[in-house]
């Protein structure tokens, strides 16, 4: 017996994982987007240290990003760019 834990893709942000069980199956509510599956997959220290726990369906590789999830990009990028341009302004100003 091998002592394990679980957690979500939300808390594994930011974290590098030794070794790496995925279960990218769908989830019995919510979705599964391409944002769950970077997550999940980038955790481990390389390719050789991810195990997959079950077949999944291929077909969420070949999927769009949502409108919304876009969108919000878009929008986060715009304020990036105010914030900049903003920053420098007030760095040559004083």
């Amino acid at each position: 017996m091998t002592a394990a834990y679980a957690f979500t893709d939300y808390r594994s942000q930011g974290q590098t994982i030794s070794y790496v069980l995925v279960d990218i199956a769908r989830p019995p509510s919510g979705t599964l987007n391409l944002f769950n599956l970077y997550v999940a997959l980038s955790r481990s220290s390389g390719r050789d240290t991810i195990r997959l726990l079950r077949d999944f369906d291929e077909r969420f590789f070949l999927t769009a990003h949502s409108a919304d999830l876009l969108a919000e990009d878009d929008r986060l990028h715009l304020l990036d760019e105010e914030t900049r341009k903003w920053w420098v302004q007030m760095t040559t100003d004083n």
